[in-house]
């Protein structure tokens, strides 16, 4: 299982100690290291279920600098692929990929039936 955090976040960490907890094993990537690729972040959107606006991180610095709230809604779903995949820190976290699941932002008892624990 992948666990795609920043480890200053304090969602990551919440996240983090959670899985621990539940004895979860879990490979960690620091998401401003190594961002995800756009091809990444294309299956991953695939497997979620979610619409792609749910992958940027809307309170972050980065976000608003560039005034994206305005900017998305005119943007392909290439273009926003892609600018997600310029800067880990436009990305929603932590983001956990499992078998069969993806799950972006850290909400317990989403997390909790996804794992079965």
């Amino acid at each position: 299982m992948l666990f795609v955090e920043y480890p200053k976040c304090t969602t990551c960490q919440k996240a983090r100690r959670w899985l621990e907890e539940q004895g979860v094993d879990f490979t960690a990537r620091h998401i401003k290291e190594q961002p995800p690729t756009a091809a990444e972040l294309k299956a991953w959107w695939g497997e979620s279920g979610l619409p792609l606006r749910r992958f940027f991180n809307t309170s972050g610095l980065k976000y608003k600098e560039l005034a994206l709230k305005d900017k998305l809604p005119a943007m392909s779903e290439a273009e926003q692929l892609a600018l997600l995949a310029s800067d880990g820190m436009l990305v929603k976290r932590p983001i956990l990929v499992g078998d069969g699941f993806v799950l972006v932002g850290f909400r317990e008892a989403e997390w909790r039936a996804a794992l079965g624990v």
